[in-house]
């Protein structure tokens, strides 16, 4: 089987996670985030520089309403590493599409060419509200369509440019710099049908919800066979939890450790951190209690236990489903941690997964 070449990608927090030691931020890891979130420089550039020492690709910073800028905190990240590339999680609507293209470009260009932008729209009504967008989502995704436009043309157009449309109105607008030429610049996600479409017609790496694998062998050929409608193709991006031990069987009992130390640590005086976490915004928006128990469950449930010679393996199964980009969240809290990451790189970049380096 021919694969496209493989994507693998970590991510750069602004911050530890919460624990007061290694064990307690590996359980914790399963939990849902608390709002509150320093931005701590010297994590920032050190797990940039690991990511980038243990041989993966790429980085994802994410957002949210109460946390560190994320444009700043990719540009910490690149400016502490020579090779990794930074997506940078960006909400649409928190700032003019004019802005944000300058933004990236500016961030693009001071990389050497290492920035990008992965394209959100808010999955919930109170997070967005937190910065002052009052949209449901039908109408967010309505103004993605136009939001995309300007974004593209200010990264795109060689002179000044007019726009007017129902949620932006842009005059004389040009932006003095673009990214520089390559393949992949914007990331869209989302399981609707909107989200699949804006990401057809808009981007060039599409972040494919969590599916059973017969599921995500249909949803991958779908969307492509629909860029391939607009004349476009597309890479799928899938994120996936970890957890790692030099055996199936010391995985296994690694995951009922961790699960044991996330609920109780997420229980007594101290819960309602985590039950005021963005990611149980949903549950409540839809009358659902916010049940941080049943997060914790759902996240181990998920997870790919195993030595990593087991979890390459099923990594394998995305990879022919024609999966490309590979997102790994797993713990690196200690040597031994790394050096399980490592022996999980090195096994994907092995001919059968298609795995060699790759750059933008």
């Amino acid at each position: 089987m021919t694969f496209m070449e493989l994507d693998i990608r970590g991510g750069v927090r602004a911050a530890p996670v919460t624990g007061r030691t290694p064990e307690e931020r590996q359980a914790l890891r399963f939990a849902p985030d608390p709002r509150e979130r320093t931005a701590d420089p010297d994590h920032v550039a050190r797990t940039a520089r690991e990511n980038e020492e243990d041989g993966l690709d790429s980085a994802l910073v994410t957002q949210s309403s109460s946390w560190p800028d994320p444009w700043l905190v990719a540009s910490w990240a690149l400016a502490a590493t020579s090779r990794l590339r930074i997506a940078v999680a960006h909400r649409i609507g928190t700032t003019a599409p004019t802005v944000a293209a300058r933004s990236l470009a500016t961030l693009d260009r001071l990389s050497g060419g290492r920035a990008a932008a992965h394209l959100i729209v808010g999955s919930s009504d109170a997070d967005v509200l937190r910065d002052g967008d009052g949209l449901g989502k039908a109408d967010r995704y309505r103004r993605a369509e136009e939001y995309l436009e300007v974004f593209r043309r200010a990264l795109t157009e060689e002179g000044p440019f007019d726009h007017e449309g129902e949620f932006y109105r842009v005059r004389d607008a040009v932006c003095g710099l673009r990214p520089r030429p390559r393949g992949e610049l914007l990331s869209f996600g989302g399981s609707s049908p909107e989200g699949s479409d804006l990401a057809v017609r808009h981007a060039e790496v599409y972040a494919i919800p969590r599916l059973p694998l017969p599921d995500t062998r249909r949803r991958i050929a779908a969307i492509r066979s629909a860029a391939v409608a607009h004349g476009r193709t597309l890479r799928i991006w899938r994120h996936i939890t970890v957890i790692l031990a030099p055996s199936d069987e010391e995985a296994s009992a690694r995951a009922r450790r961790i699960a044991h130390d996330a609920l109780r640590l997420t229980s007594g005086p101290d819960s309602p951190r985590w039950t005021d976490a963005v990611q149980l915004d949903r549950d409540r928006e839809r009358g659902a209690p916010a049940d941080v128990e049943a997060y914790i469950r759902r996240s181990l449930a998920a997870a790919y236990v195993g030595s990593p010679e087991s979890v390459a393996e099923r990594v394998g199964l995305l990879r022919a489903a024609g999966v490309d980009t590979i997102q790994l969240d797993l713990s690196t809290e200690t040597p031994e941690d790394r050096a399980l990451r490592r022996a999980l790189v090195t096994r994907l970049r092995g001919p059968e997964y298609g795995g060699g380096r790759r750059g933008w």
